[in-house]
């Protein structure tokens, strides 16, 4: 006699992929009114997750990965229900049952270059320090005061990797002895996490705390906020503890301390953009601040939506990996919001958001009317 397995709810299947508090949530439509799609297009994080309670049969659909996991939602909540986590747990859902839709063929390439090469890119392993060429930064070693870890995007695309040198040149200026690991760096794994690879995410996160407890690394300067999320908020899931350093904390603390010094003016209208995961997700609002208020000549405006309220680039949770139609960017709104306060240069502090603010500056044909900047390429240039 064949004894069949009992059916399991679809709900039930999502709270043990880490959605556990879908269950609290009473459909008073808080999230929707402060989700960013809403200025785009119509998106419902409320129908999904009602969705989910009553069988969720459709997996498969760009809904389930629209979710950018900037946190919005999670801070308006009366319930403590943390969509974030419920969305990225439908996803883990639908990695384990094999879920590939046509819009998630970026995820793939970006899954096989993590798991061959340690990068997203499909790039050449051995070109990861490539960006330090010329630029004297030594291989990390334990004496050393901090290891910088640059992460993919500022060691492999053009764009940032001026973001990497930037960096290099002023902690030399301000005699910090620090290193890098180079080629024995991967991934940390937080944008393929976000998008229900938890396998992959979890073999990268081993590989990089076996690389940095072999090494005697224990304080770890980033550059991204997902790189600096990750490492301080999820590493500890593996019985690991590093200080970690974002470079708006460090520059402030070496400003402060008097080992880095301004030495020009910067005269121009700055605007500052908050990232969601070191904003929202990390609580880091006042240090970059700090640093370009400190910055001679600079007259620092404020986005219409700023600091909790910050409008989200539309890169994270995996977003990187996905094709947003241009008419559907967040990033064109903010662009449009930094010309429209009379900025000259539109600064941030994520990779990123970089990324996503330069496609839309020039797509909306704005490449002559600001530019968009790292903090570190502003504090550079008055060194």
């Amino acid at each position: 006699m064949e004894t069949e397995a009992p059916f399991k709810e679809i709900v039930e299947e999502i709270k043990e992929f880490g959605g556990e508090a879908i269950k609290y949530c009473y459909q008073c439509g808080k999230c929707d009114t402060v989700c960013p799609w809403n200025k785009v297009t119509k998106f419902s994080v409320r129908k999904l997750i009602r969705e989910a309670t009553f069988g969720f049969p459709e997996i498969d659909r760009e809904e389930v990965w629209r979710c950018t996991t900037c946190n919005r939602c999670v801070e308006i909540c009366p319930r403590d229900v943390r969509q974030v986590e419920d969305m990225v747990a439908m996803r883990r859902m639908a990695v384990g049952y094999g879920v590939s839709p046509s819009f998630l063929r970026m995820v793939r390439s970006a899954t096989a270059g993590l798991a061959a090469e340690g990068n997203p890119f499909v790039e050449d392993r051995g070109n990861r320090a490539a960006w330090a060429e010329g630029h004297n930064v030594p291989t990390f070693t334990e004496e050393m005061e901090i290891l910088y870890f640059p992460g993919c995007f500022p060691s492999y695309d053009a764009r940032l990797q001026n973001v990497a040198r930037a960096t290099a040149n002023i902690l030399h200026k301000a005699g910090v002895g620090f290193g890098i690991l180079g080629t024995k760096e991967s991934c940390c794994g937080e944008s393929i996490r976000k998008v229900g690879n938890e396998d992959l995410f979890k073999t990268l996160a081993k590989e990089n705390i076996k690389t940095f407890i072999e090494n005697g690394v224990k304080r770890i300067l980033v550059s991204s906020p997902h790189c600096y999320h990750t490492f301080k908020n999820e590493y500890p899931e593996f019985m690991v503890n590093f200080e970690i350093v974002h470079i708006t904390q460090y520059l402030n603390e070496l400003i402060n301390s008097g080992r880095l010094q301004i030495a020009k003016e910067y005269a121009k209208k700055v605007t500052y953009h908050d990232p969601c995961y070191l904003g929202r997700h990390n609580n880091i609002y006042d240090e970059p601040r700090e640093i370009l208020k400190k910055i001679p000549g600079l007259e620092l405006l404020e986005l219409t939506e700023a600091r909790e309220e910050s409008l989200c680039c539309g890169m994270g949770g995996g977003r990187i990996w996905i094709d947003t139609d241009m008419e559907e960017r967040f990033s064109n709104l903010r662009v449009e919001d930094a010309v429209s306060l009379g900025a000259a240069v539109l600064v941030t502090a994520c990779p990123y958001c970089i990324d996503a603010l330069e496609d839309s500056r020039l797509g909306l044909g704005y490449e002559d009317t600001i530019q968009v900047l790292d903090i570190t390429e502003v504090l550079q240039a008055v060194i």
